[in-house]
């Protein structure tokens, strides 16, 4: 089923999606499947595909696998997708975000977006109006904090804020972090 979205006229690069297929390596033969019946035969890493039918492939497999696989995509998203250069620190990676997330989609349509505001030393506050599962962006952000991991800090907390997800119609996610 293809999404009637502004998404339609997005394209998304091969490397993102890419992570799709390297979080599930033990089961690439249902991601290439899944991937297939949404029409991305055969994945070409420095190709650009067509968001509704990444995101059509997201919701698949979030039904047939779960949210912790959903999860372990977007911890594969860093080591997949394109960055910015001069990335040095979690709050520089948190700052980029956006950009990066930019840099792997083309084409007309509102992709929404990831805002970073800084609440604390050790806290900030991130605000997700992408299409993408929440589970991705937090993984997402998890590995972001994996690589760049602050000084002193020895675990990253997200809590999402209850009150507003996309799941249940908000336009945004909001996570709270703490380091």
């Amino acid at each position: 089923m293809t999404r009637d979205t502004p998404s339609s006229q997005v394209e998304v690069y091969g490397r993102s999606v890419q992570a799709l297929v390297d979080a599930m390596e033990f089961l690439t033969g249902k991601v290439q499947r899944v991937l297939a019946s949404h029409g991305i035969a055969s994945l070409d890493p420095e190709k650009w595909y067509p968001m509704s039918a990444v995101l059509d492939s997201f919701d698949d497999i979030l039904k047939q696998v779960g949210p912790h696989t959903t999860r372990a995509i977007g911890l594969a998203i860093p080591k997949n997708a394109v960055f910015p250069p001069g990335i040095d620190s979690f709050e520089s990676a948190l700052l980029s975000l956006d950009q990066a997330y930019r840099m792997n989609h083309r084409g007309s349509g509102d992709i929404g977006s990831y805002r970073y505001q800084r609440t604390g030393e050790l806290s900030a506050q991130m605000v997700c109006d992408n299409p993408y599962p929440c589970e991705f962006d937090q993984g997402i952000i998890l590995a972001l904090y994996g690589r760049f991991q602050p000084k002193g800090s020895y675990v990253l907390q997200i809590e999402h804020e209850t009150a507003d997800c996309r799941k249940t119609g908000a336009v945004a996610c909001v996570y709270r972090l703490k380091w």
